[in-house]
């Protein structure tokens, strides 16, 4: 009952739509402005660099609480993985928005933050790299969710750590394949680009 009361809390939690909240106070609807996309980048777009920093650190605290929350309630790794991946498909299919949220990265940097700090100092790290090198936040959006499996395999996470990981890294490149397409395309904005 505790396992089940704690994925449906982390899911409560990450589908509060922080990024659609701030934009909202400038007048912005995020579903149908910049990118359409209910997250921290668009919120950057839109609304302004501070503004988007406060949401990332809110989607990603409410990642972390998901998890540490399952933690307090049950015993052993899986409990926890589990509310913090519900945590992230609450982020991305809200059910307060329709079903339209962001791309979860925050959040699940949140989520991992706690579960495997290692795998994402290595994502976060890969992240910087990426986004240095070819200016598309969703290139390094995808390439910090590949590192972030293939690390927390490499330094033998807890296996239920592990599919998570790689759960969330498959969530993550789901919802960018539109980034993607417009990358191949090169139609992709890249940083700094305005609107």
């Amino acid at each position: 009952m505790e396992a089940l009361v704690a994925v449906a809390l982390g899911y409560v939690a990450g589908s509060i739509p922080f990024a659609w909240f701030l934009a909202r106070r400038h007048g912005v609807d995020l579903r149908t402005a910049g990118s359409g996309n209910v997250g921290a980048a668009n919120v950057m777009r839109t609304s302004g660099v501070a503004d988007g920093i406060v949401a990332m650190c809110l989607d990603a605290l409410k990642g972390a609480l998901a998890v540490l929350v399952a933690q307090r309630l049950t015993a052993g790794p899986a409990t926890p993985v589990a509310a913090g991946l519900a945590a992230i498909v609450g982020h991305v299919y809200p059910v307060w928005l329709g079903f339209r949220g962001g791309k979860g990265v925050a959040t699940a940097a949140g989520v991992f933050g706690v579960l495997a700090p290692i795998a994402l100092a290595a994502a976060a790290a890969m992240f910087v790299i990426a986004v240095w090198t070819t200016k598309y936040v969703s290139v390094g959006s995808m390439a910090a969710a590949i590192t972030l499996g293939a690390v927390a395999a490499g330094t033998e996470a807890p296996p239920p750590v592990i599919v998570g990981a790689a759960l969330a890294a498959a969530i993550i490149i789901h919802r960018h394949r539109a980034n993607l397409a417009r990358v191949l395309a090169g139609t992709e904005r890249r940083v700094g680009q305005r609107l």
